[in-house]
């Protein structure tokens, strides 16, 4: 078997040195959306808890807990963003474009485990205990600015997530999408939905002076956020798993390669994501040495030759050495054209390995 290798491989990386420019995130990587979710995140959190502090709801508090929660994650989130900027180097060859999905993950864990367990227990414990709680015009009206925070942190994500993945529907940007944009869409868009819960839970209890309706409000946003980190968590695991490229992707390449005359068909194709818009790919092909001796054939090549040897067996000999060292080389260059037609046809695709059987 002839193992040939593109020149995005690993084996042929140019190191950089840092200039200026390493340091500035493109906007396509989730930037904007995670850094108006820190900002929104960190400003309801305060105004939740001395929400909380005025009142003692035990809603209010859940409501804190996952505002803080969020900016947290989000901050992790964005510590995942500009680690996967870093070029490969020579221990990552391939780049640290899966940091992105770890940190997400993390994230995600946070969620679920602080987020989510902090708001049921509490939820529980005032099922059980009982505290008086004043609800009063303050508590309302913070509810109210908050909703109108989330709303525009959700807006931002969203928008940053269609103006990416232009001409996909909105689910299946959900599921191709930069993890970190959809972290930020769920956690804000789950917010939204819990500063509503709130509101109601609060309301009710305002009405009928049972603590029941405002421990419910904190069990319900709580089982809600559990329910959206476990949704975050098998996605980011997809990923960090190497997850295959779209099945669209796969066939168009499998079908440039066999339009190819030098190839027969693929036997085996193996793809992974290593980031947002960067994927690798690795096939094992059968190849049809007949196609390059007809190029040769066309140019007039062997003709030549063929005049200078036939009458000499030792310019045969020669010519036959030579011509089994340019062997590799004509294949390599027929390699190197069909992976130029490849990302020119899926610019995502960086690195690829082509085996020759």
């Amino acid at each position: 078997m002839i193992r040939l290798k593109s020149k995005g491989n690993s084996n042929n990386i140019e190191y950089k040195k840092e200039t200026i420019d390493d340091y500035i995130i493109p906007a396509h990587t989730g930037f904007l959306p995670v850094l108006a979710a820190i900002a929104g995140n960190f400003i309801i959190a305060i105004m939740k808890f001395i929400g909380f502090s005025i009142s003692g709801s035990a809603t209010l508090f859940s409501e804190a807990i996952h505002s803080l929660a969020d900016t947290f994650n989000q901050v992790l989130l964005m510590v995942g963003i500009r680690s996967s900027l870093r070029e490969g180097d020579s221990e990552f060859a391939y780049g640290y474009g899966k940091e992105r999905f770890l940190w997400a993950l993390i994230s995600a864990c946070g969620i679920f485990f602080v987020g989510a367990g902090v708001t049921v227990y509490h939820g529980i414990t005032s099922l059980t205990h009982h505290e008086e709680v004043y609800i009063g015009p303050a508590v309302f009206i913070i509810l109210a600015v908050s909703f109108v925070i989330e709303a525009i942190t959700f807006w931002i994500a969203i928008r940053e997530l269609r103006r990416v993945n232009k001409g996909l529907s909105f689910a299946d940007s959900l599921k191709k999408g930069d993890p970190v944009t959809i972290a930020v869409i769920y956690e804000d868009g789950i917010a939204t939905v819990g500063v509503l819960i709130a509101f109601f839970s609060t309301l009710m209890y305002s009405l009928t002076k049972n603590h029941y309706w405002d421990a419910a409000g904190s069990i319900v946003i709580g089982l809600i956020l559990g329910l959206m980190a476990i949704i975050l968590i098998s996605k980011n695991r997809q990923f960090l798993i190497e997850k295959a490229i779209p099945d669209e992707d796969r066939e168009r390449i499998i079908e440039i390669l066999e339009a190819d005359p030098s190839i027969e068909k693929v036997i085996d194709f193996k793809s992974s994501i290593l980031d947002i818009g960067k994927y690798r790919i690795k096939c094992e092909v059968e190849f049809n040495g007949s196609a390059l001796l007809r190029k040769l054939y066309k140019k007039g090549e062997l003709k030549e030759e063929y005049e200078t040897v036939r009458n000499d067996y030792n310019e045969f000999i020669k010519f036959c050495a030579e011509y089994i060292d340019r062997a590799p080389r004509l294949i390599g260059e027929r390699i190197d054209d069909i992976e130029r037609r490849i990302k020119k046809e899926v610019p995502e695709i960086k690195h690829i390995d082509i085996e020759i059987n």
